[in-house]
């Protein structure tokens, strides 16, 4: 049964598309919802299917290492795929993806999308951009953690994680961030109350509040704006207050003459 129109655009890339393409991909959707904790593949295996968070759910990409600790390499919610959008089908994956955040997934096989593509030179430019942007992503976060503060990495994905969510008041434990950012919690509880000093954040139990983000992105490194200046090259959108996209002109796609590829709004 096809998912509705409303539910695809829970999923601002799916929303982006041309209501042709959507109708295309709509008979090959299954609108689940997830559970914190729930994972979506883990390293090594297959990903014979690509999720579509939807609303407020949000999906890491973790790399876990032998002695048990991980560290976040990409965090995807509303905007973006989870899974091999531009592949040939079921590939092996790098990376255990873990849902952090509940709610709506759309759901689709990779063997399905495929056929599609095949159709639609306008959705696979889309989602080769939006390949480029989660790479562009992963490379930052890479630098990130190998140049930047803690505290400055630490607003980072606070930051990142309000942009998927649009909501300053983030679902987030000490537990689950210090994992994130692969320090001991014991560690991060102080990180966490320097930010707090300097009234940066507001913690409180199970949840970390932005209380300025203005201040917050200034205090931040500037990876959190470079990934987001790349997305609105390559994808012509960005993301703004409350998580929205926002007014600015995408790019064209010469497939369909000179159409726009996704729409701001």
């Amino acid at each position: 049964m096809s998912v509705s129109v409303s539910q695809m655009e829970g999923n601002l890339l799916l929303k982006s598309l041309h209501a042709d393409d959507r109708a295309l991909l709509a008979p090959h959707l299954d609108l689940l919802t997830v559970r914190k904790g729930d994972t979506l593949f883990e390293t090594g295996s297959e990903v014979g299917a690509i999720h579509f968070p939807c609303d407020q759910a949000v999906a890491t990409l973790l790399i876990a290492m032998r002695d048990g600790r991980t560290a976040e390499t990409a965090t995807i919610g509303r905007e973006g795929a989870v899974g091999g959008v531009v592949s040939d089908g079921s590939l092996p994956a790098s990376t255990h993806a873990v849902i952090q955040i509940p709610g709506p997934v759309l759901r689709m096989e990779a063997s399905r999308l495929q056929e599609v593509l095949q159709q639609a030179p306008a959705l696979r430019n889309l989602f080769t951009r939006y390949s480029d942007c989660l790479l562009a992503q992963v490379l930052q976060s890479v630098a990130c953690n190998a140049l930047h503060p803690i505290e400055q990495r630490c607003l980072r994905w606070l930051l990142t994680l309000q942009d998927r969510i649009g909501s300053e008041a983030l679902p987030v434990t000490h537990e689950l961030l210090a994992a994130m950012l692969g320090v001991q919690r014991t560690y991060l509880t102080r990180i966490l109350r320097t930010l707090q000093e300097n009234g940066l954040v507001s913690v409180g139990r199970g949840r970390i509040t932005i209380v300025d983000p203005s201040e917050a992105e200034n205090a931040a490194c500037e990876c959190h704006a470079t990934v987001k200046r790349h997305f609105t090259s390559v994808l012509g959108a960005v993301y703004g207050a409350q998580g929205r996209i926002v007014g600015v002109e995408p790019p064209r796609d010469p497939a369909r003459g000179g159409a726009r590829v996704a729409r701001g709004r």
